[in-house]
């Protein structure tokens, strides 16, 4: 996958007023946060960003370039969303180190249909998360399991799952995903 671009600029003004009229020329306000604790404000495009910001997961790096400069690798960390008018009201940006692991919770998805299942047994899901760590570069857009091998009586655990190099597994390794079960 290609990566997503958002452009920005710094901004100097701050307060309610102008982020209203920042969001009536179709502007959001934004804030870039780094490891250090340092902070920028930014303005990025509410178009640009929402196309980008409805096709991702927490953990996707995303290149922010600000004023037209080098883009700099981040991650969408919060946003403050309008649910009656479906607009993004604030955008929270984090630029992780390159060298340091980030530590993150990400809900496991599964393909396949169980060979146990086509049998007249059924699929038990266990665990539906699975603690990582990796630097931003490495981190998954999303973890999958692939559970069509499993027969009645079988069960996917964690140390089962299929991760690139760089991904240290935090969640118990003997902890089951998935289990498939005689019918009763």
């Amino acid at each position: 996958m290609d990566k997503l671009v958002i452009n920005a600029a710094t901004r100097k003004t701050t307060g309610k007023k102008a982020a209203r009229s920042m969001r009536a020329a179709g502007q959001i306000p934004a804030v870039i946060y780094n490891s250090k604790g340092e902070s920028t404000m930014l303005e990025v495009n509410a178009v640009e960003f929402n196309k980008v910001w409805r096709a991702i997961t927490p953990t996707t790096t995303i290149e922010l370039k600000i004023d037209g400069g080098e883009g700099r690798t981040a991650l969408i960390k919060d946003t403050e969303y309008n649910i009656r008018t479906d607009q993004v009201l604030h955008a929270d940006f984090f630029e992780p180190a390159e060298d340091k692991k980030i530590t993150a919770v990400m809900k496991v998805q599964y393909t396949g249909t169980p060979a146990g299942v086509l049998k007249g047994g059924f699929m038990l899901k266990h665990l539906p998360v699975v603690k990582i760590q990796a630097v931003a570069a490495h981190l998954p857009e999303r973890i999958v399991a692939d559970v069509s091998a499993l027969n009645i009586g079988d069960s996917f655990k964690v140390k089962d799952l299929q991760l690139s190099d760089g991904i240290d597994v935090l969640s118990d390794g003997e902890a089951a995903l998935a289990s498939v079960s005689p019918a009763r």
